[in-house]
């Protein structure tokens, strides 16, 4: 890619890709710009809101069939309400339908057989792991017998060691821990290695900016709040550099100093 892909008169390279690809190597390599996947915590707060956004969480996450560098993969709820918040998420997930997206579907395959197996593995290594299938599983859904198709899925009671609360699976889970105050849902938000993104849902807004302005992350979304004029991008292991806004452009432009 370097030998090949990138002439001379380039002065900047953007890259987007996974943490272990060939992108991670760039920009070990280059230090400039690139957004490299996250594992994003979406922190629900203990309010009036919760079951609302419990299902927003949910949905958000299944957004392009789980195939969104930035997807809400972990869901943070308190853990006395982990009950509410299974219900919930099994309702939401088992209501997506999956299918051509030529036809009457909400939600169409993953990009490959090569992702399809990856995300199948996780699945079940999650199971495998201890954690609670709340939703979906293994295997493509029913009446589904070939394409990359797979189904929304749910783990709950999950813990931060387990696989699928750590590694990026790029595909429709969503993993659910408990956490029994708001620091402790800080620290579990901010025990990854990446730092792409972050969420926080909660009825009063001062107190969700208090929480979002505490979570390790380059961009941190309050109440599926979105603008294309805020920066975006990573820290740790999720990239270098930022898109979009007026700080996007900086990655494009060089300091000079002049004297006298």
């Amino acid at each position: 890619m370097l030998e090949h892909g990138v002439r001379p008169e380039q002065g900047e390279i953007l890259v987007t890709g996974a943490t272990g690809g060939v992108g991670g190597v760039v920009i070990a390599l280059l230090t400039k710009a690139g957004e490299l996947g996250g594992k994003s915590p979406n922190i629900v707060l203990d309010d009036e809101a919760f079951a609302e956004n419990v299902g927003k969480g949910v949905a958000t996450m299944m957004g392009n069939s789980g195939q969104t560098c930035s997807a809400p993969s972990r869901m943070l709820v308190p853990a006395a309400r982990s009950d509410e918040a299974i219900a919930v998420a099994r309702r939401t997930a088992s209501g997506i339908t999956v299918g051509d997206p030529q036809g009457d579907f909400v939600r169409g395959p993953v990009v490959s057989g090569a992702q399809f197996e990856r995300i199948q593995a996780l699945i079940r290594k999650g199971i495998d792991e201890g954690a609670t299938l709340v939703a979906g599983g293994p295997g493509r859904p029913d009446g589904l017998e070939r394409g990359y198709y797979v189904k929304p899925t749910v783990f709950a009671r999950v813990t931060s060691d387990v696989t699928v609360a750590r590694e990026e699976i790029f595909g429709p889970v969503v993993t659910i821990l408990g956490y029994d105050s708001v620091d402790h849902a800080v620290e579990i938000a901010n025990d990854t290695e990446y730092g792409l993104a972050g969420y926080v849902a909660g009825a009063d807004l001062e107190k969700a900016r208090a929480v979002a302005c505490r979570i390790r992350a380059g961009w941190v979304a309050i109440n599926d709040a979105f603008d294309f004029g805020c920066p975006f991008g990573g820290y740790k292991k999720s990239g270098n550099g930022r898109e979009w806004g007026e700080f996007g452009f900086h990655e494009y432009l060089e300091t000079k100093g002049i004297l006298g």
